[in-house]
């Protein structure tokens, strides 16, 4: 007969994550490579020995996982869940403060482009997206507040989560054309909340099936060392002639877009009506 079991025990995985040594090896593991002990030593800045202990317990809760290679060790987060859960809680986290040109550059380039497990995050994601919205192949709201709008004494809250957007039968079309392997049967398209721009960016099939073609066409290099991509000019070129996107993205101005998208939504056919999701 199977125990009886009570509620979660948050606190055993709040008790993982509030030593920032193994947090900064899920950062390192976000982007869904496998790597050895060694390298999230470095990435910790603690000693080999000490990594090991960290590593062999995030394993026992089930957050990472060991991939063997000959007789070679490898980790690598324990599923798409747990990469959600790094990025959501990067979202609610405090940055921490850059402390010296490196460590500047560094948080430039990933807030520029990024990999988020299977698909593209930071403002090269956000713009993606608002390219496909802005072509009308998938609809839907952007979940972007408006600081104007006010519910008593109260702003709105922050982006709405997990919004989904609608595949156009035009998108889908346009996507062929562009070389993405479009999951058959698709309808809806799922988004997250981009911790470094506060916007959606594609998540789920369709967003993988996207950061698969632009790796596949070269458009995008990985960073030695961190999650940050670069963008090549083959990328730099594909992204202006298929998807009408510049590199590097312009930063977006939540506070004008509020106001934009206020007035908009008294315009008939509006392509911002809809509210928020």
């Amino acid at each position: 007969m199977a125990p009886h079991t009570g509620d979660v025990d948050m606190a055993a995985v709040g008790e993982l994550l509030a030593d920032r040594a193994r947090c900064r090896m899920l950062l390192a593991l976000a982007d869904g490579r496998a790597l050895p002990a060694s390298t999230l030593a470095d990435e910790a800045g603690v000693a080999p020995s000490t990594a090991s202990g960290h590593l062999g317990r995030l394993t026992a809760r089930g957050l990472t996982e060991v991939v063997a290679t000959g007789r070679y060790r490898y980790y690598r987060l324990a599923g798409p869940e747990v990469a959600r859960l790094v990025e959501v809680l990067g979202r609610i986290a405090p940055a921490r403060p850059v402390r010296s040109l490196r460590e500047g550059t560094r948080a430039h380039a990933m807030r520029l482009a990024r990999r988020c497990y299977d698909h593209l995050a930071g403002r090269l994601g956000v713009a993606v997206t608002d390219a496909l919205r802005e072509r009308s192949w998938i609809e839907g709201s952007d979940g972007t507040p408006d600081p104007h709008e006010r519910r008593g004494h109260q702003l709105p809250g922050p982006v709405a989560d997990d919004g989904a957007y609608r595949l156009t039968d035009t998108g889908r079309a346009g996507l062929a054309a562009a070389g993405v392997a479009v999951p058959a049967g698709m309808a809806a398209v799922r988004c997250c909340v981009d911790w470094t721009e506060q916007r959606h960016h594609l998540a789920g099939p369709l967003a993988t099936a996207l950061l698969a073609r632009f790796d596949a066409d070269g458009w995008l290099r990985a960073t030695p060392g961190h999650r940050a991509l670069k963008v090549t000019d083959d990328g730099v070129a594909g992204l202006a002639e298929r998807f009408g996107v510049a590199w590097p993205p312009p930063a977006v101005d939540l506070a004008r877009r509020g106001s934009v998208q206020r007035d908009a939504g008294n315009t008939v056919g509006s392509p911002l009506e809809g509210g928020h999701r």
